[in-house]
């Protein structure tokens, strides 16, 4: 289960990216920062399960 959740930040975090460089590119503000968020949300996905690894060793 661990490897699914890596993997759903790993695409949270690039859908992110995406979204706000889509943002930039037409000038929408609101979508950067949905962007931005998103990808904020994979990094919280992503330390949450390198801490859960971490205490399973």
């Amino acid at each position: 289960m661990s490897a699914q959740e890596k993997a759903k930040a790993k695409a949270e975090q690039a859908k992110g990216k995406l979204k706000e460089q889509a943002g930039r590119a037409v000038g929408n503000e609101s979508k950067e920062a949905e962007g931005r968020a998103d990808q904020a949300k994979g990094d919280l996905r992503g330390a949450k399960e390198k801490a859960k690894d971490a205490f399973r060793d």
